[in-house]
């Protein structure tokens, strides 16, 4: 076993193949693996100096999250689609602003104040202790969105918000790479609580709309730049 992979999994407490995902994961997002390039169990088992189980592990959940496909031989990093992102981006900013929409327009429409408390406690308890700076962060950013969604009531766009996030939760763990971003993430989802349990809907609009919408803007600048190293070796 590397003594190196040994130790990090050893000091986070951490399995081997969640040492392994994120260590790979870090790098396809970071641009240090490139398109064209293979990752095979046993290349990766040699570099890692462990067996090819935790590795096979760690790359089937790469590519349930999107960052890698299978080939015939080994597995490749998938090549993100601007095109895609921006539109599954504008799905989901029509998708989230419905929500709130239908309740400006039908007063008889009330958000559930208990599950927006609830949502509200759980977020201030992130502030008073942010979480580690890392992608993985977008799962927890995925439930505030969808519980702010399902405050609404309507079921169906809840349905279609969550496929929607699931097919662009590879490109959004980007968005928490960058310095400050969990944090400043911490502190719009607050004011967008805060204004809708104080019923001011207009203000709760505007501030998801901008806060969907700095995010997208932050995804689409890391994944352009990550394209541009990833291409670099293939061109």
């Amino acid at each position: 076993m590397s003594t190196r992979v040994a130790t990090l999994a050893d000091a986070a407490g951490r399995p081997l193949r969640d040492v392994v995902y994120t260590a790979l994961r870090d790098e396809l997002m970071n641009g240090d693996i490139k398109f064209g390039e293979r990752l095979t169990e046993p290349k990766l088992s040699a570099r890692f100096g462990i067996s090819r189980t935790p590795i096979r592990e760690a790359l089937t959940v790469l590519c349930s999250d999107g960052l890698l496909r299978r080939e015939e031989y080994g597995f490749s990093p998938v090549r993100p689609s601007i095109p895609l992102i921006r539109d599954l981006y504008e799905l989901r900013i029509t998708l989230e602003l419905g929500g709130i929409q239908r309740a400006i327009g039908n007063p008889e429409v009330r958000h559930d104040r208990a599950l927006l408390e609830a949502e509200r406690e759980s977020w201030l308890a992130l502030q008073a202790d942010p979480p580690e700076q890392e992608p993985g962060f977008v799962v927890r950013d995925e439930e505030f969105h969808v519980t702010l969604l399902t405050a609404a009531g309507n079921a169906e766009l809840v349905r279609a918000l969550k496929s929607a996030n699931s097919r662009i939760r590879h490109v959004r763990m980007y968005d928490f790479m960058v310095n400050n971003r969990i944090e400043t993430t911490i502190t719009e989802h607050l004011a967008i609580l805060d204004a809708v349990l104080d019923e001011d809907l207009p203000l709760a609009y505007r501030l998801l709309h901008t806060h969907i919408g700095e995010s997208l803007d932050v995804v689409l600048e890391r994944v352009t730049r990550a394209i541009a190293a990833m291409s670099m070796a293939t061109e």
